[in-house]
C-alpha cells in the first residue's frame, strides 16, 4: 500500500503573536485651495475641512471597515482626518485617539493650501522637490529625515499600545508615502500618491514592518457603492 505523501500548502499570512495590524486610511477629499484664501493653520499645518465628496468618501470607508475587528481608531487630529474617522467611530462606538505625530508633512512657506497651487502651476521649486524627492526643497518645509523620525515614532507608539490588534489610523498622503517607503526601502516619493479615503495595510511585528496592501479603494468603486445601498 502506498504511503500518503505529505502535502505543503501555500502559505497564508497570519498576524504574528504580539504584532499590530495598522489600516492606514488617507482622509477624504478636502476643500479646494483658492489663491488669497489660505486654510487656517493648526501648529503650522494647514487645516481644511472635508469637501462634500470627502464626506461621502468618509461614509464609504466607514462602511468598509465597520465589519473589521478593529480594536482602536487613531486620527492625526486635523479636521479632515477627524471628519473621515467619524462615521467609522460612530458605527463601532469607539472614540478616536489623537496622534499628532501622524499629521501631514510640514510644508513651510507653502502651507495653507499654497502647495496645491504651486504644484498645479509647475513652479520651479515644485520641480526641484519632485526631482530631488525632498519636501525641504520648499523653504521652511520638513526634511525627509525629520518626517521619517516623527511618523516612525508615532507608528511604534501605536503598535506598542495594541499588540495582537487591528487598528484604524486616519492620516495623510505624505505620511502614508513615507511609511511605505520606510517599510520597503523604496525611494522617498515612490508611494506619495495614495488616493483620498484609500486603505494601506502595515503590519508591525518582531521588529519588522510588512506592507500587506497599498491604496485599496475598492469601497469607492461604483460596483461596491451600488451593492452597499439598502433595499428599497
Amino acid at each position: 500500500m502506498t504511503e500518503p505523501q505529505t502535502e505543503y500548502r501555500q502559505f497564508r499570512f497570519t498576524l504574528p503573536p504580539g504584532g499590530t495590524d495598522l489600516l492606514l486610511v488617507r482622509h477624504g477629499e478636502s476643500a479646494p485651495a483658492r489663491e488669497g484664501h489660505p486654510f487656517p493653520l493648526v501648529d503650522g499645518h494647514g487645516d481644511p475641512p472635508l469637501a462634500p465628496e470627502g464626506e461621502r468618501q468618509a461614509e464609504l470607508v466607514g462602511d468598509r471597515l465597520a465589519v473589521e475587528p478593529i480594536g482602536a481608531i487613531y486620527s492625526s487630529g486635523l479636521r479632515r482626518t477627524n471628519q473621515t474617522a467619524a462615521p467609522l467611530a460612530k458605527q463601532l462606538g469607539l472614540t478616536p485617539v489623537l496622534e499628532p505625530g501622524l499629521r501631514e508633512v510640514k510644508l513651510g512657506d507653502w502651507e495653507g493650501g499654497l502647495f496645491r497651487i504651486k504644484v498645479a502651476q509647475n513652479h520651479d521649486i515644485a520641480q526641484r522637490m519632485f526631482t530631488a524627492q525632498r519636501w525641504d526643497a520648499i523653504p521652511g518645509a520638513e526634511s525627509t529625515e525629520d518626517l521619517g523620525a516623527r511618523v516612525g515614532a508615532a507608528v511604534e507608539r501605536i503598535a506598542a499600545a495594541h499588540p495582537d490588534q487591528r487598528v484604524a489610523v486616519f492620516t495623510h498622503g505624505g505620511v502614508i508615502g513615507q511609511l511605505v517607503a520606510m517599510a520597503t526601502g523604496s525611494s522617498p516619493f515612490a508611494f506619495i500618491d495614495a488616493d483620498n479615503a484609500s486603505i494601506t495595510q502595515l503590519v508591525v511585528a518582531d521588529g519588522r514592518w510588512i506592507i500587506r496592501r497599498f491604496n485599496d479603494t475598492a469601497h469607492l468603486h461604483p460596483a461596491f457603492t451600488v451593492r452597499a445601498q439598502p433595499p428599497a
